[in-house]
């Protein structure tokens, strides 16, 4: 099972969001504490929909707290950043990978990524721009490392159903 950590997240909008998308895809959602806003908070269901309460998660005090409870993440836990030199779809994620954001306003912390340089990784953007949304970060990291795996127990094709119509001449 793929794992999403968000590290201090303050945007309610994009947790739902990421929630919501955790659900759909059979994935975890760990939340590293301080959070901006409070997990019961209308605007974290209203986007998560009435999805959120499917959702497996887990709340840690700290980062400290998050690796203590975690010990299966090493080696395994990448960490999305601007300041990486290696792109996202460069890595090969394990079945059990846990892909780690930062907070919207500054990221995962400079201290934080010296010790995984290894497990830094970038996705690419044009010029000088800051960063994406937090939400289409998580979108697109988690959806890349699904695809590598298989998409191991989602459902690959949809059922179609043609409509018949006529053409007016």
């Amino acid at each position: 099972m793929m794992n999403i950590v968000l590290l201090e997240p303050e945007m309610p909008a994009n947790t739902g969001n990421i929630g919501r998308t955790c659900v759909a895809t059979g994935t975890r959602l760990h939340l590293i504490e301080p959070l901006g806003f409070k997990v019961n908070d209308k605007t974290v269901k209203r986007a998560g929909l009435d999805y959120w309460d499917d959702l497996d998660v887990t709340i840690y005090d700290d980062f400290k707290d998050f690796l203590e409870k975690n010990p299966q993440c090493a080696g395994k836990l990448y960490m999305f950043t601007t300041k990486s030199r290696q792109c996202y779809c460069d890595v090969t994620y394990p079945k059990d990978a846990w892909l780690m954001f930062g907070k919207e306003s500054a990221g995962i912390p400079e201290e934080i990524l010296v010790d995984y340089e290894d497990y830094c990784v970038r996705i690419p953007m044009i010029g000088q721009i800051r960063s994406l949304n937090l939400s289409n970060s998580v979108a697109i990291a988690l959806y890349e490392a699904l695809r590598q795996n298989g998409f191991d127990q989602l459902n690959p094709k949809g059922d179609l159903h043609r409509l018949h119509w006529k053409s007016e001449n």
